[in-house]
């Protein structure tokens, strides 16, 4: 069996089950995955991913913003010299 045939096989419910296992180290029915079976899982589920969802909902996904190189936020300054002395900062150490 290649590996289009195994995807093809695959359906969202076994996708789900085949991460609970992971997460838990265990089958539905309490029997304890092997590692082999946890590599085997993880390479099947990611691969799955690849092929069926957006980026964004693909496990491991990491949103790094739309903010350009240099960019600040609107909600506040980051430059130390316009903040109020009196408003509370997070500590820095330094």
């Amino acid at each position: 069996m290649n590996i289009d045939q195994v995807l093809a096989a695959l359906t969202p419910e076994i996708v789900e089950r085949f991460k609970t296992a992971i997460e838990i180290g265990k089958w539905p029915d309490g029997r304890l995955l092997t590692p082999e079976q946890r590599e085997t899982c993880m390479q099947a589920v990611v691969a799955w991913e690849h092929k069926h969802l957006p980026e964004e909902q693909r496990t491991g996904y990491i949103d790094r913003g739309s903010k350009k190189k240099d960019e600040s936020c609107d909600s506040h300054s980051h430059d130390s010299s316009d903040n109020n002395p009196d408003e509370e900062r997070p500590l820095r150490l330094v």
